[in-house]
């Protein structure tokens, strides 16, 4: 698969780029991405909710009445969960939602959602994008440009941390900037075009032509 190269104001260079099929051109494995995502939003969960259980709520621990003879169930304490005021039983408490996923199996989703994006036409290529300052209107007018100011999700892929390009696109709602390392599943399944650059792309074929 062939892509033109666009410059910053949109317009089409004259030049291509081929996709590696190594890493567009797998067959998705929908499973694998399935765990990668999960694993991913479960690592996002805090873990800190809490209820009490009756050894930590306030109330006396007197039997209400005798054993027997009441014509009623046995109660021991106002504690009790059956009881208003009382403790939860079976309730929420701290745990790690966190799991294990191997590293091949992160690798094999995250290019099953490279090869994905690929074949529903959801990737474009740029020339390098380098700014001097940080300026929010300027990165908008490259969008414009390219015309990606849709209102959807874009996802822009450079070579390497440009701290100017972060912070002209961090108050973008819909727009979000990473480095082929710092590509995950999730992210890559949540956005509706990858606009990568020239250097982004080819630091995302070394990466992956060298991992394991």
């Amino acid at each position: 698969m062939e892509l033109a190269v666009y410059n910053l104001k949109g317009e089409d260079t004259g030049r291509k780029v081929t996709l590696s099929d190594a890493i567009f051109g797998l067959e998705v494995n929908e499973h694998v991405m399935y765990l990668d995502v999960k694993q991913y939003l479960a690592n996002q969960r805090q873990g800190t909710h809490k209820s009490k259980q009756r050894n930590e709520v306030h109330g006396t621990t007197k039997k209400l009445k005798k054993q027997k003879g009441t014509g009623g169930a046995r109660a021991g304490s106002m504690k009790s969960g059956v009881f208003v005021g009382g403790g939860r039983m079976f309730g929420p408490q701290p745990r790690d939602y966190s799991f294990k996923l191997n590293k091949k199996t992160k690798r094999v989703a995250r290019l099953s959602a490279l090869s994905s994006l690929a074949k529903d036409g959801k990737i474009s290529l740029v020339e390098n994008i380098a700014m001097d300052a940080p300026r929010t209107k300027d990165f908008l007018a490259i969008l414009n440009g390219l015309k990606l100011n849709n209102g959807k999700k874009t996802m822009l892929v450079t070579g390497e941390v440009n701290k100017n390009v972060v912070l002209s696109a961090r108050n973008l709602q819909k727009v979000t900037v990473s480095t082929p390392i710092g590509l995950n599943t999730h992210d890559l399944l949540n956005t509706d075009t990858l606009l990568i650059s020239e250097d982004g792309m080819a630091s995302l074929v070394e990466l992956y032509s060298t991992a394991e």
